[in-house]
């Protein structure tokens, strides 16, 4: 990540005035990058917590409808997760700042999509630039190809932010996105391969299995990365036969994927098989799909997000995405529930 005198200077002048001064001094949690350790991270949810509780309307709302309060809450287990509907229909944004950035999920026409208000970038940026930076390496070394046509086409998209952003960071001449141009994409890869250059192909589902359509590859320098999704465009595979027929078509041993949302600020990563971790200020739990305040491992149930990077919006979010947690705080992606449009709702009138 570069180094610039400004790295968090936005999050301290948050912490200095609020939009209003006549509004008392905003107190911010402790920052979610000095996390290093389990105990570092309990220590933040709860700072966050007691933060978020405070001054997040809806989030406070949500939280006295189902009678918590912060004094009666000392383990992460206790905190309330919101259900990420409410991104569809609520400003979800610490009180009195007004977003830097409004991020816009994907939608089908007609269906309401998913706001996240973004009061500081620089959350943003810290986040994916360090999680990049653990999982890969530094972008420096990398030429980095995007495949986003949908996100692309559609605007305000969080996915298509961190690109340009990594882009950017890589200096790599033959770095940038790709819309249609398939024929362009496949001239690109055999370049890069054939200079032997380490390589990273970021994808949405139906693009990559367009492109293997046009063009077998046998890549040997380059890692293709799933962003998951066929958004319409083609009939949904399950992860693992998705997979098999990326593998194949690409000549490579393992499929990576990006596990992210519009209503986050921080990505989990797979080099493989499915098998997800999640850098130190995020972490996943896993529902009871039958009683949504039982939590469960080992065995499918709804993902619930801590995304500790999500300060000024909200930490805490349960998502209708099913998943399988494992001891060893991995995760792997199963699908998502039926009717998740309407599910979770009845929790709260606002």
């Amino acid at each position: 990540m570069p180094e610039k005198a400004s790295a968090i200077g936005r999050s301290f002048f948050y912490s200095l005035f609020l939009k209003s001064s006549t509004q008392p001094i905003l107190k911010l949690p402790t920052h979610f990058s000095t996390i290093s350790s389990e105990n570092d991270f309990k220590s933040v949810a709860l700072e966050t917590f007691q933060f978020q509780y405070k001054h997040v309307e809806v989030y406070r709302r949500f939280c006295q409808l189902l009678k918590v309060r912060p004094d009666t809450v000392s383990e992460i287990k206790q905190i309330p997760f919101l259900p990420i509907q409410f991104f569809k229909t609520e400003t979800i944004l610490t009180d009195g700042l007004q977003a830097e950035k409004t991020f816009n999920s994907s939608g089908t026409t007609g269906t309401i999509t998913s706001q996240h208000y973004v009061a500081d970038l620089e959350y943003y940026e810290i986040s994916f630039l360090k999680a990049f930076q653990q999982f890969y390496g530094d972008a420096k070394e990398f030429a980095i190809l995007a495949l986003l046509p949908s996100y692309l086409e559609r605007g305000g998209s969080s996915l298509v932010y961190m690109a340009n952003r990594l882009i950017s960071e890589s200096k790599n001449l033959h770095s940038g996105f790709y819309l249609n141009n398939l024929t362009e994409l496949i001239e690109k890869l055999k370049i890069l391969e054939a200079k032997g250059q380490k390589t990273l192909l970021l994808g949405v589902s139906y693009a990559l299995l367009d492109l293997i359509e046009r063009q077998k590859f046998q890549l040997k320098h380059t890692i293709i990365m799933e962003t998951g999704g066929m958004k319409g465009r083609r009939e949904e595979l399950i992860k693992s036969e998705l997979h098999d027929i990326l593998t194949e078509g690409f000549g490579v041993e393992k499929i990576h994927s990006e596990y992210g949302m519009t209503e986050l600020l921080s990505q989990a990563y797979s080099k493989g098989n499915g098998i997800y971790q999640c850098p130190p200020w995020m972490k996943i739990l896993t529902r009871d799909t039958e009683d949504a305040l039982t939590y469960i491992t080992g065995k499918t149930g709804g993902l619930n997000i801590i995304d500790l990077a999500n300060t000024h919006s909200c930490s805490f979010i349960a998502t209708q995405d099913l998943g399988k947690l494992q001891q060893d705080t991995t995760f792997e992606v199963m699908g998502r529930f039926d009717n998740s449009d309407i599910r979770g709702c009845n929790l709260m009138v606002l």
